[in-house]
């Protein structure tokens, strides 16, 4: 094998290497995904609950108001029947008073018995509706996560073949280009060799010297740019 074709072989490890690259990056991305679609689950559960735990406090408050007025209607009751056995008028206004009083805390105590009931049909009707759009979004999302799935799966098998097709193409480079190659990669972040256009690096866009350029295009030596210590290879050629 010549070294142009040496080259063009580790231009090909190169592309195979960003594929890759941008695959575990989606794939490294699929649980943060995941999270963020269940977010806004997350939310519409938080709401439906604090939705029931107000509608079972409303209902409390409610008991305790209907037990209130049981109560002092009982009182009421035996203040009625105490009417009958008063002797001085000061102790029947008295009573009266009584009576009258426990009236209005009753006529109080119904009000806001009939407000909880309201607030908590109000709040019935948010939950049913709160309902209906939990499970249209949880159907979408549940949806989404089995595209996302898909795509995840498609890519891990997509991967496996980069990484086949890595080792393969790896085999047929003299090991001290390739391990050139490594070790530039590892040095450039990741891309370790940049054609050349018209004179100009492609990996930094800085031009290279005009007899490296002539010697370049020769294809037979290895050639590295003064700038950005990348592997670089002619591409007009």
């Amino acid at each position: 094998m010549n070294f142009k074709e040496q080259i063009l072989n580790l231009v090909k490890l190169q592309n195979i290497d960003l594929e890759s690259t941008s695959i575990k990056s989606i794939l490294s991305g699929v649980s943060e995904k995941f999270d963020a679609l269940d977010v806004g689950l997350k939310e519409f559960e938080r709401n439906i609950a604090e939705k029931e735990s107000m509608i079972s406090e409303l209902k409390k408050q409610y008991r305790s108001h209907e037990s209130d007025v049981q109560m002092n209607l009982s009182i009421i009751k035996k203040n009625e029947e105490k009417l009958k056995f008063i002797k001085t008028n000061k102790e029947y206004q008295s009573l009266l008073k009584a009576i009258d009083d426990l009236n209005e805390k009753n006529s109080n105590k119904e009000d806001e018995m009939i407000e909880c009931l309201e607030r908590i049909e109000e709040a019935e009707n948010e939950i049913v509706t709160k309902r209906d759009e939990y499970k249209q979004i949880s159907d979408d999302i549940k949806n989404e996560k089995e595209i996302i799935k898909q795509k995840s799966n498609d890519g891990s098998k997509k991967l496996s073949r980069l990484e086949k097709d890595w080792r393969n193409i790896s085999k047929v480079i003299e090991s001290e280009l390739l391990k050139k190659f490594i070790k530039v990669k590892e040095k450039a972040g990741g891309v370790a060799i940049a054609a050349v256009n018209d004179a100009t690096c492609q990996g930094c866009n800085m031009n290279i010297p005009p007899q490296m350029y002539n010697e370049l295009q020769r294809f037979d030596s290895l050639k590295i740019c003064p700038h950005c210590q990348r592997i670089i290879y002619c591409k007009e050629t």
